[in-house]
């Protein structure tokens, strides 16, 4: 009990920082969705943007950045805009379990309940035609469900934005290949690893996806890192990891210069950074379309 009031009171500290820094959202779902819980009584709120394309349309299950327990459900709704508009795929944008109150493995079953709900849906969706997504904590629950809940094939797609792959490593020991960003805090990186996973294993492979087998990772699948971002490191080893399993075309990856974790949430108009989002949402459009 000591233990989760501390760890409360941290995630509260941090929750206050980020809903100061909170990107304004612009533009709402085309619904909102309560999918059944494995848990009797419960549902799973997901944002729903639908596909221009007649039913049953593809998805991307979508699962959005939040350290594990920031409630930013919705800031990637210029993201799912642009997949609805330019590809054929329908988005689902999950609002998963947070920690501490909900630690792991709260957040994978409910993005495994979000999953299977969609499979089972065969009149709505096309089952052969599931891909996900994440950003940060979002693209380490992408990473997991990809290899650790679902049979290698079952996702199309597996697109990752600045993930977190190895919570396990010391945090204070990460640093961003360029210095001159502003990278997140150790401290805060180490409260968000606690709240989610205290007093667990953190090299298990369903909290660190980077030390899944290289084999189990799902081939088409997008990297994006950040050069002033102190998780580029562990994402670029998942990519290399990946590559050296399956081949150097197994992933496409892109590391965008000038930008902090997150920057595509808090670009300014004419930046270097908004061209540097463009790129990278144009580059899981087009995988998108394969």
């Amino acid at each position: 009990m000591l233990d989760y009031l501390r760890l409360k009171i941290w995630a509260t500290l941090v929750r206050l920082i980020f809903w100061w820094k909170r990107p304004a959202i612009h533009g709402k779902p085309d619904e909102i969705l309560q999918v059944p819980s494995r848990d009797l009584g419960r549902t799973i709120k997901a944002n729903f943007y639908h596909s221009k394309s007649n039913k049953p349309s593809p998805v991307l299950i979508n699962f959005h950045g939040s350290g594990f327990t920031v409630p930013w459900h919705g800031t990637d709704n210029e993201f799912a805009r642009q997949v609805v508009q330019t590809t054929e795929y329908a988005v689902l944008d999950v609002a998963y379990r947070l920690a501490p109150e909900n630690p792991f493995p709260a957040a994978i079953h409910d993005v495994e309940d979000v999953v299977k709900w969609v499979i089972a849906n065969e009149q709505d969706f096309n089952t052969s035609r599931v891909s996900i997504s994440g950003f940060s904590a979002g693209a380490n629950l992408a990473l997991v469900t990809s290899t650790q809940l679902f049979p290698l094939g079952t996702f199309r797609h597996v697109l990752c934005f600045y993930p977190p792959t190895d919570l396990a490593q010391d945090h204070y020991t990460k640093v961003p290949p360029d210095a001159n960003g502003n990278p997140l805090p150790p401290w805060m990186l180490t409260v968000f690893t606690e709240c989610y996973a205290s007093g667990l294993d953190w090299t298990d492979p369903r909290i660190s996806p980077l030390n899944a087998a290289g084999k189990s990772f799902q081939r088409n699948t997008l990297v994006i890192t950040c050069a002033y971002d102190n998780l580029c490191a562990e994402g670029e080893a998942l990519v290399q990891k990946i590559r050296d399993a399956q081949g150097f075309e197994a992933v496409v990856h892109r590391r965008m210069e000038e930008c902090d974790h997150a920057w595509d949430k808090s670009y300014l108009p004419g930046s270097p950074q908004e061209k540097a989002k463009d790129e990278a949402y144009d580059l899981a459009m087009e995988l998108l379309r394969r």
